[in-house]
């Protein structure tokens, strides 16, 4: 598969779609084979930044405090949230869902990882929204700089499972670049490299699929 075989395959989903009134997103459904997803080691669990990006803007949320708040913030970071109410978002179930639904990526300070497992760990775990920690040994503005590029892969126990590469309205080659990168990096992730791909399809929110492999 080459990288004008990708562009084919995006040009003929984006020609194929209906014209729609809202922005629609361009997907991939990848299926794997020969492969025991029943084995935690061989599933499909990856944060790739994408060349492109996403062509929207992903919503930050970062629990933090002082000068960490005010350089999220200034590096992009749509949401700060003070660690006092971690409790209290716990305790309220609703605004607490309301949250992860509207939140694309969250990040926190290392101390208060603990607090939010507890309180939040039952609606953004399932989510696959735990907050990645912001460690000593890191940067705020590098993570929420990749944050705005990168997506998370999870395939959980199944084998097939599906990813956004970007929107409609976003160059065929931009979102090639997107997809390539997303195939090289399952590829490398499995055992057999690309013999455990059993196909992988493009579409839009509302259109046909399109066969990329």
């Amino acid at each position: 598969m080459t990288f004008e075989d990708i562009l084919e395959s995006v040009k003929q989903a984006l020609e194929q779609a209906p014209e729609r009134n809202f922005s629609e997103s361009v997907d991939l459904a990848i299926n794997l084979k020969n492969v025991d997803m029943s084995k935690p080691e061989n599933r499909v669990d990856e944060e790739i930044i994408l060349p492109s990006g996403l062509g929207k803007t992903i919503t930050i949320a970062v629990f933090a405090k002082g000068d960490i708040a005010q350089r999220a913030k200034s590096a992009g970071a749509e949401m700060i949230l003070d660690p006092e109410e971690i409790e209290g978002l716990g305790d309220d179930k609703t605004k607490a869902r309301e949250l992860a639904n509207n939140v694309d990526f969250f990040i926190s300070e290392v101390a208060y990882m603990p607090s939010i497992a507890k309180a939040l760990g039952p609606i953004l775990g399932p989510r696959g929204k735990m907050p990645e920690p912001l460690t000593p040994d890191k940067n705020i503005e590098d993570i929420v700089n990749k944050a705005m590029n990168a997506i998370r892969v999870r395939s959980k126990d199944r084998l097939s499972f599906h990813l956004p590469v970007g929107r409609r309205d976003m160059e065929p080659e931009a979102l090639a670049q997107n997809i390539e990168t997303v195939v090289s990096r399952i590829e490398h992730k499995m055992v057999s490299g690309k013999q455990n791909i059993k196909s992988i399809y493009v579409k839009t929110t509302m259109g046909p699929v399109v066969k990329v492999i």
